[in-house]
């Protein structure tokens, strides 16, 4: 089983390195873009074949390591 994590900095925390991108592409001539936020993305597989399974422990490696929770935001998508 595959699980895919986004993880990305909650609302109004600052991101630098999101506003370096925005910078950049400004100066590449890319109009129109108001905001650029960076994160992180994380593919597991797993051995777990139940999906619920697989979500709960996914979600508690969040948690304990592949996440700041007091910063950032997390989904998780099971793939079978």
């Amino acid at each position: 089983m595959k699980a895919k994590v986004h993880v990305t900095l909650k609302n109004g925390v600052l991101d630098p390195q999101g506003k370096a991108i925005e910078h950049t592409l400004h100066s590449l001539g890319f109009e129109g873009l108001n905001q650029a936020r960076q994160g992180k993305f994380i593919e597991l597989e797993l051995a777990e074949t139940d999906p619920d399974k697989a979500h709960a422990q996914v979600d508690e490696m969040c948690k304990k390591l592949l996440a700041n929770t007091v910063i950032e935001n997390y989904t998780i998508d099971i793939e079978g």
